[in-house]
């Protein structure tokens, strides 16, 4: 019983107790603040890696709103099973690197697999396939319990919020130049434009400012930065 007076008598003192309370909480808000201050110094800097254009920095907006990080991962860790099972051909995928993250706020690592990993898809098909596929996964690829989204070929991108996701983005440490930010509409448009393009190609007709051409745009990127500079090496 002893040992508890100490501890009823603090608890008699409010003043005391308060003091004393507060210098508790602030030894634990900076236990662990300070890590998190500390962290993007010991994140390496990856010469290559590119923030998202106004285009793809809306697909991945889209993306996070049909909840696609559920289902997908966007992490392959260093081993080799994984790294097999993600590459092309004989060909093993780079494994994700820290620094491919930095300007993903936040990011998508997600923590379940019902479907494939998604960080080394970009480029892994064409446009067209990944159009067909948000349409009806399982014309792609046959088997597939992946919904379908068809509402994104046909949903009317709205545009007019792309300048103030970019400053926010700013406001995170992403290093958009100021004519970068003014020239968002123009960037955005003309990226959707090449897309669409692309689609009419293979015999798709599709506007440049639907939805889904912002979705392919992200799509297409993920796990691309390291191909400019192989090895991931600053």
């Amino acid at each position: 019983m002893s040992k508890y007076l100490g501890h009823r008598n603090i608890e008699n003192k409010a003043l005391t107790f308060a003091l004393l309370t507060t210098v508790l909480i602030s030894i634990g808000g900076l236990v662990e603040l300070v890590p998190l201050a500390a962290v993007r110094a010991n994140v390496p800097d990856i010469a290559s890696v590119r923030p998202y254009t106004p285009l793809e920095l809306e697909g991945r907006d889209l993306y996070i709103r049909e909840g696609c990080y559920n289902c997908h991962s966007q992490m392959i860790r260093p081993f080799r099973a994984e790294t097999l099972r993600y590459g092309r051909g004989n060909k093993p995928a780079e494994y994700s690197r820290a620094g491919e993250f930095v300007y993903d706020h936040p990011f998508q690592w997600g923590s379940k697999r019902t479907g494939p990993d998604l960080h080394r898809v970009g480029g892994k098909y064409n446009d067209a396939w990944h159009y067909l596929h948000m349409e009806d996964p399982a014309e792609t690829s046959p088997g597939s319990i992946m919904p379908r989204y068809p509402w994104l070929l046909t949903r009317q991108l709205k545009g007019n919020l792309t300048q103030r996701k970019m400053r926010a983005m700013v406001a995170l440490g992403v290093p958009y130049t100021e004519q970068e930010v003014e020239r968002a509409d123009e960037l955005r448009d003309r990226q959707a434009a090449e897309i669409a393009a692309r689609l009419a190609e293979s015999k798709i007709e599709c506007e440049p400012d639907r939805e889904i051409i912002a979705m392919i745009a992200y799509l297409q990127r993920l796990g691309t930065d390291l191909s400019r500079n192989p090895g991931g090496a600053p």
